[in-house]
């Protein structure tokens, strides 16, 4: 059995990569894919194949997924780009690919997000090709929190959240959750709602002053007064309409991931806010 990972030069797909060697894949079953080859050398060390492609180069995408029995499509970090995982589902039905599986993101099929709709409308190309699938909708990263300490310390936390819960999870945690469909059966056609213990962030300023002995505070800001804020510190104008609207998101609920998927695919809790926090310290 081959298994194509897309992304695989980048975090979340490397650690699908890792994931699948620790689960006992052959090396050379697995073909990891990126822009970036060079970050994947150490890979290739071990045996297992990497191959530079790119998602607008539907040429190198054939080169890529030649042969491979199942695809890890890895979304795109480029908002708005579509086309690119239209590209990569057309080569993977073009190939014989036996099963898709797609990272997506918590609740597509109903977020109100920007972000939701890019997802949703992947699944949905996902489904009319007919391929196999399984939809693997992340929450949030909680490195995209534990990456802020020190900005936390130092200004405290800013947003607009408001009362909503982020059931965020590791990247590692929903790495083994990606291999754990690929290296098992009865998952096809499954979509796995994926997240972790959920808090607001008045409760990520209660625990990082918990552990630190420094008061953290959470202000809350209406949307629009948040990408003004954010513009101010120097975010690029679309980049900080993307994050503000996540933010909405959140306040609306939608990152708050109920079901227990995670824990059962990966056979464990995950992990928690607190042990994320004392790590990163």
């Amino acid at each position: 059995m081959s298994i194509a990972v897309t992304g695989a030069t980048g975090r979340l797909g490397r650690f699908i990569v890792e994931s699948l060697l620790r689960r006992g894949v052959s090396p050379d079953q697995i073909v990891a894919v990126g822009r970036n080859v060079a970050k994947a050398a150490d890979l290739s060390d071990r045996g297992v194949v990497v191959v530079r492609s790119d998602y607008d180069d539907v040429g190198s995408l054939r080169r890529a997924f030649a042969g491979a029995d199942e695809l890890m499509l890895v979304s795109g970090n480029e908002a708005g780009k579509r086309e690119q995982h239209r590209n990569v589902i057309d080569v993977a039905k073009d190939g014989g690919v036996g099963l898709v599986a797609y990272t997506s993101i918590a609740k597509a099929d109903r977020s109100t997000m920007k972000l939701g709709a890019d997802h949703r409308a992947t699944e949905q190309d996902i489904t009319a090709s007919g391929l196999p699938y399984v939809f693997l909708r992340n929450s949030w990263y909680l490195e995209n929190y534990t990456s802020q300490l020190q900005t936390y310390l130092e200004r405290g936390i800013v947003g607009a959240a408001g009362d909503g819960k982020v059931g965020a999870a590791t990247r590692a945690d929903f790495a083994e959750a990606a291999a754990a469909v690929l290296t098992t059966g009865g998952h096809t056609n499954q979509v796995y709602e994926l997240g972790g213990e959920a808090f607001t962030m008045t409760q990520l300023a209660a625990e990082i002053s918990r552990q630190t002995g420094k008061q953290i505070t959470y202000t809350d800001l209406p949307v629009d007064k948040y990408i003004e804020f954010l513009a101010a510190a120097g975010t690029p104008q679309p980049e900080a309409e993307l994050i503000a609207d996540g933010d909405r998101g959140v306040a609306r609920g939608d990152m708050h991931v109920e079901a227990d998927d995670l824990a059962t695919l990966i056979g464990r809790r995950p992990t928690s806010l607190a042990e994320a926090i004392r790590a990163a310290l």
